[in-house]
């Protein structure tokens, strides 16, 4: 996440939930995109280090676990940027330039000075994030699918040019020969099927004739079925590992206005603001159009509220609402007040392990410190496998 200022509910719903899950069953590598936050905050060097750590004491009254996740500053890691630069030697511009969010982002903040090399990288840079790691799965939502497979692809192009040893065409060829004639025909089938079309159940067949070649055929070795899935995806040895983006749930909560909450609208629940505030902006929410007098009855799904009942109300409370504001039965602020009640009790024990870290802010830099150095032993590694396969390694 990009340290732009306090977390609200969008960002704990949209995001921050399933990372508190996804650590029970993935090993995971969390980080404060604090780079990718100067691609348009690039002025806001006053108060960075306060935003980078507000953030992560945020994570950890959610639930983020530095025993079970690795915590980060990206920034603390120059391997990322290495990999930056070094991808971005055969990252053709256009790729960067169809970025759906690229003009997105320009239209929306016109405000901002958005016309540099560091903002049109940003993608790739966030390629370098994932591709260091060698991750198997990136959980976003749907709209960030696209840097996700800009990621796949840039992988994929420098396996291609860097994979690929002098006598690969001989080593492959090779290693075709030693599979049956039918089994050899089976593979060249699903390559050129996968190849033309990009069709997933061809790549699927070809890596399981690998895997079988890997178990029956004899004197198969392990450089054959590296050789023979590279070849099979249009790559050569695979040095960095594409990512698939892993869909899990995302909610997107209105803010205050109706529109999309976000702290610089000025329309956000902090995580941890007060319940004092919490009462008084939820209070202050619109509402259904439709709704100007106390007996005018409205329609629940015109109304923002609406859509946090459906969050954190039980099916009663649902009812109880829907039959209310139909009928003009209860007012907008009787409709309110579930919500602000459920929304206070989930924030209590977010502010009560912040309060823990706020008074020991020692105890969150090392937090950071020991997860900089735990990612910092995996991308050693992976740069010494780029710089080794770019021929850099003198």
């Amino acid at each position: 996440m990009r340290p732009t200022g306090a977390l609200h509910l969008g960002h704990f719903h949209g995001a921050l939930k399933n990372w508190v899950r996804l650590q029970d069953s993935h090993e995971c590598f969390f980080f404060v995109a604090d780079w990718h936050a100067l691609t348009t905050h690039y002025e806001e060097r006053e108060v960075m280090e306060r935003y980078v750590y507000d953030m992560v004491i945020d994570w950890l009254a959610a639930g983020l676990d530095p025993e079970r996740c690795t915590i980060f500053i990206q920034s603390r890691l120059p391997e990322h940027a290495e990999l930056f630069t070094l991808l971005a030697m055969g990252t053709p511009l256009g790729w960067l330039e169809r970025v759906p969010t690229y003009k997105d982002q320009i239209e929306k903040l016109k405000d901002r000075d958005l016309a540099t090399y560091g903002f049109l990288g940003y993608p790739l840079l966030q390629a370098a994030d994932i591709l260091i790691y060698k991750a198997n799965h990136v959980p976003v939502g749907e709209d960030q699918s696209s840097h996700v497979e800009l990621t796949r692809e840039v992988a994929r192009r420098f396996n291609n040019l860097y994979g690929r040893a002098a006598n690969s065409e001989a080593k492959i060829a090779a290693a075709v020969a030693k599979l049956s004639k039918d089994d050899a025909r089976y593979y060249e089938k699903q390559r050129k099927a996968f190849g033309e079309t990009g069709n997933a159940e061809a790549l699927a067949k070809g890596e399981g004739m690998v895997k079988k070649a890997a178990v029956n055929v004899a004197g198969w070795t392990e450089d054959d079925s590296e050789l023979l899935l590279g070849h099979l995806k249009g790559a050569g040895k695979t040095i960095l590992t594409e990512p698939q983006a892993l869909h899990t749930e995302v909610l997107r909560l209105p803010g205050l206005d109706g529109t999309k909450m976000s702290k610089s609208y000025g329309n956000a629940v902090l995580m941890r603001d007060e319940p004092a505030e919490v009462t008084k902006k939820i209070r202050g929410m619109v509402t259904d159009p439709a709704r100007v007098r106390r007996t005018d009855p409205g329609n629940p799904e015109k109304c923002p509220v609406w859509q946090f009942h459906k969050l954190y109300s039980d099916e009663a409370t649902k009812d109880w609402v829907v039959k209310g504001c139909t009928t003009a039965g209860i007012g907008c602020l009787d409709c309110k007040q579930p919500v602000i009640d459920a929304v206070v009790k989930e924030q209590q024990p977010w502010r009560e392990r912040a309060e823990s870290y706020l008074s020991n802010p020692k105890q969150v830099h090392w937090i950071v410190e020991m997860g900089t150095e735990r990612a910092r032993t995996v991308a050693r590694q992976t740069m010494k496998d780029v710089r080794s396969a770019m021929g850099l390694s003198y």
